[in-house]
């Protein structure tokens, strides 16, 4: 690795900036450019039909502004842009974007591509880079410049001599690799943009200031950005946007600081779609926002579906770790997280709270259209919350926090055993075939449970048969309810060393096919030791609890 090969990004000057104390109060202009500059990236261009369906899904989102395309470029973006006309698909809040380059021809093209729109933005680029002129156009400052205007104008008389006399058209200019180069040239350069689209406070001219290639942190961008509007005349001329890219990775940190700097637009993609790294995120953006209490203006609550239009029409995959919609997101492995993710949730369902605030979860995953029950996801780092977690959530057993332990040591020993995560319903197979072990080496045969008494006082008896191994034994006994009848009971089948220490229940599913699961803790030997009963009659669900739970400590032991 060449380190000399590369020099540090050169600050622009900017005392007493005023961005870093300043707060995000309301969401921006949101532009979509994923039918453009998100289309233009992937390895298989979407069709026709493909661009139909996105364009309609961006609409759907909330989108006011999209930019649909280069219509000049080729064929297929020019007659998808005379298809959403000609068709009738824009509705008449949503105004479309299309992008040209200052060239005649282009130009031309391009409003031959909007005749019929009632609503469009025509977006002009121009890149002021000086490694740019030199390399690519082979041109002078002056020379660009030039060439920007004269382009401006062209759009300009193109625009007056539609039938509306151009009140359907507004226009847009971006200085390209504005965050690569003087500042000071690109005051320059849109001031006299402002002049020739004859821009005024009330049809004002979209400057949009991209990060081309994101080469800085975000702080830079954001000192570029207020320097430029703190040195623009005719600021009310403007509407100030910026277009960030991913190639650092901050591009959505560097538009939040954009915007703390007197941005008020926003160009980006769904997802981070674009060229190289891509663009700013839209969807992680608005929701950064929304978990801030601010509006996005966008409808985000079925997010997993737009993932999946997303998916099938670019062919691109949503990483698992992507903020809010990635797989995984919501998902908590580490046993110390699932623990208290669990407390939280526990504690929102005792109290009434009108704020969402959640261990590990910034944002309410029912708010987006995700569920629960991903959250917690169990494998061998994982805690002895995250097992019952995820047993109550999915299954409905609630069980005694007691028994955490024992049964998260369970579920280590397996996924070890498996050496990969256990889905949810191999967790309940564990939990059954750990505690609910009636068969072997003690079995209830049969039984009847039968109560007496008089006013405040009464008696419970137990009568049965209960096979151990090939020997049978009657069992009686008696006492004030049917577990410490049954206890009293087995003693003569000299079962001994077992002393009750808890008992709880609660019923599982609903109507005639609820049943009674009983969690029983027997003491034997020093140790605790647990099991669970499920039947239709608790009583008969209790006994099968301290049945297992005897089991499980006879098993454990060899007998």
């Amino acid at each position: 690795m060449d380190i000399a090969k590369y020099t540090p990004f050169k600050r622009t000057a900017l005392p007493g900036r005023t961005w870093p104390d300043r707060v995000i109060t309301q969401a921006p202009i949101w532009c979509s450019v994923d039918l453009r500059d998100g289309n233009q990236a992937l390895p298989e261009p979407m069709d026709l039909d493909e661009k139909m369906a996105f364009f309609q899904e961006l609409v759907r989102l909330g989108f006011k502004e999209i930019e649909i395309g280069f219509p000049a470029a080729s064929q297929v973006e020019f007659e998808f842009t005379r298809a959403l006309i000609e068709r009738n698909m824009i509705p008449e809040d949503v105004t479309v974007q299309v992008l040209t380059q200052s060239r005649e021809h282009l130009i031309r093209r391009t409003f031959q591509a909007l005749e019929g729109c009632q609503n469009a933005i025509v977006h002009l680029y121009t890149n002021i880079s000086p490694f740019f002129r030199q390399v690519v156009y082979r041109n002078t400052l002056e020379g660009v410049t030039k060439m920007a205007e004269k382009g401006a104008g062209l759009m300009t008389e193109l625009a007056a001599s539609r039938t509306d006399g151009g009140n359907g058209i507004r226009f847009e200019f971006s200085p390209e690799s504005f965050s690569g180069s003087d500042p000071d040239i690109s005051v320059m350069l849109c001031e006299r943009m402002l002049d020739v689209f004859a821009a005024t406070p009330e049809r004002p001219l979209i400057l949009n200031l991209p990060a081309t290639v994101e080469t800085a942190s975000p702080n830079y961008f954001a000192d570029q950005v207020e320097y430029f509007i703190g040195r623009l005349k005719d600021r009310d001329r403007a509407i100030i946007s910026v277009h960030t890219h991913n190639d650092r990775g901050t591009a959505v940190a560097s538009s939040e600081l954009a915007l703390l700097a007197g941005a008020q637009r926003v160009e980006g993609t769904l997802f981070g779609n674009g060229e190289r790294t891509g663009n700013c995120d839209l969807i992680t953006m608005a929701l950064n926002l929304y978990t801030q209490g601010i509006d996005p203006g966008l409808d985000l609550s079925q997010l997993m579906k737009t993932r999946t239009i997303y998916e099938n029409l670019t062919g691109m995959q949503v990483g698992e770790r992507m903020p809010y919609s990635g797989d995984l997101v919501f998902t908590a492995f580490s046993g110390s997280h699932q623990d208290a993710i669990k407390k939280g949730f526990d504690y929102r369902s005792e109290h009434a709270l009108p704020v969402w605030n959640m261990p590990y979860l910034v944002v309410d995953p029912t708010d987006i259209g995700r569920s629960y029950e991903p959250i917690i996801r169990i494998n061998s780092q994982s805690g002895k919350g995250g097992a019952a977690y995820i047993l109550q959530r999915r299954f409905g057993y609630h069980l005694p926090k007691n028994m955490y332990a024992d049964f998260g040591a369970a579920v280590k020993r397996e996924t070890d055993r498996l050496g990969k995560e256990l889905s949810a319903d191999q967790l309940l197979r564990l939990f059954l075939q750990e505690y609910c072990v009636t068969d072997s080496p003690y079995r209830l045969l049969s039984h009847e449970i039968s109560e007496r008494g008089t006013a405040g006082h009464s008696m419970v008896r137990f009568s049965g048969l209960i096979a151990y191994r090939n020997r049978k034994y009657t069992l009686k006994g008696e006492g004030n309810g049917p577990i410490d009848a049954f206890f009293n009971a087995m003693q003569q089948a000299h079962i001994d060393g077992f002393s009750f220490m808890g008992y709880h229940e609660h019923a599982i599913g609903e109507g005639s096919s609820a049943k009674a699961v009983a969690y029983i803790q027997l003491a034997y030997g020093g140790n605790q030791v647990f099991g669970v009963g499920i039947e239709s009659n608790v009583s008969i669900a209790s006994i099968k609890g301290i049945i297992s739970a005897i089991n499980r400590a006879l098993t454990q032991e060899g007998k």
